[in-house]
């Protein structure tokens, strides 16, 4: 009879747990409904976590429509972050060679021009 009264008060435990959680989820979720998605993404009713400069980011928009769009298709976006990721090492690698460029022909000596002397005929 003990082991039955054991798990009565671990069931009793574990529902006024289960309604605790439950009570906070529903707090959260009446101030993200309060919000909106439009609240959300504003600089003043953004939660505390999230910066409150990240909503005026244009990265961070593409990131979120872009996130919208492939929800759901993993493919599609394992397929576009190795595209991303070719491309972000190619402008990388561009952009090394450029800045070599640019230092050797900074480093290099300009010729001066010697002055030309016209020819009377």
């Amino acid at each position: 009879m003990s082991r039955r009264v054991e798990l009565e008060a671990r069931r009793r435990a574990l529902l006024a747990r289960c309604e605790q959680q439950r009570a906070e989820l529903t707090r959260q979720l009446t101030q993200l409904r309060s919000a909106g998605l439009l609240g959300l993404l504003s600089p003043g009713a953004s939660p505390a976590r999230a910066g409150s400069s990240a909503a005026h980011h244009p990265l961070a928009w593409v990131l979120a429509i872009g996130a919208i769009v492939l929800l759901g298709r993993t493919r599609e976006a394992l397929k576009l972050l190795v595209w991303v990721r070719t491309v972000l090492a190619l402008a990388s690698r561009a952009a090394q060679v450029v800045r070599l460029v640019a230092s050797l022909r900074a480093a290099r000596p300009q010729p001066e021009a010697e002055p030309r002397i016209r020819s009377v005929s």
